[in-house]
């Protein structure tokens, strides 16, 4: 039988952290940047990025369709859950850490104690969806 690759994955290559292309993202505050690591999150299939946030930076309370694993790179990433924002329930991960986050689950992030970054696995394609209209930087 043969297997097709999946995208960003039919040949041998590394990703050095220099070559790690930070890119601002339109759902995301200004503050925050996404990385495309491996594959094509616009499109179903695997795809692995990484989200960097500033010290301070928040994401309001948001979804996302596809099913996620994060693992804590650098820095404390903090994550709530819930549909309003609530700072008193966020849960501290330190590097090394795997969040597992089923899809449709309303949750937020803060940046609370410096820059974060996180690497994300899902199954694209992505998905993000605001709680509050408001608080989605697309929409202003």
């Amino acid at each position: 039988m043969v297997r097709t690759h999946q995208s960003g994955e039919s040949v041998f290559r590394s990703i050095l952290p220099e070559d790690i292309d930070w890119k601002p993202f339109p759902a995301f505050p200004p503050s925050a940047r996404l990385a495309v690591v491996v594959g094509e999150p616009s499109k179903p299939g695997p795809y692995l990025i990484r989200v960097k946030a500033a010290s301070g930076a928040k994401l309001m309370p948001h979804r996302h369709p596809e099913d996620r694993i994060y693992t804590v790179m650098s820095g404390v990433f903090y994550i709530g859950l819930g549909e309003k924002f609530d700072g008193d329930k966020v849960k501290a991960y330190p590097p090394g850490a795997v969040i597992v986050l089923p899809g449709d689950t309303w949750h937020f992030h803060w940046a609370k104690s410096g820059e974060y970054v996180t690497q994300v696995t899902g199954i694209g394609p992505l998905g993000l969806e605001y709680r509050n209209l408001n608080d989605d930087p697309r929409s202003s």
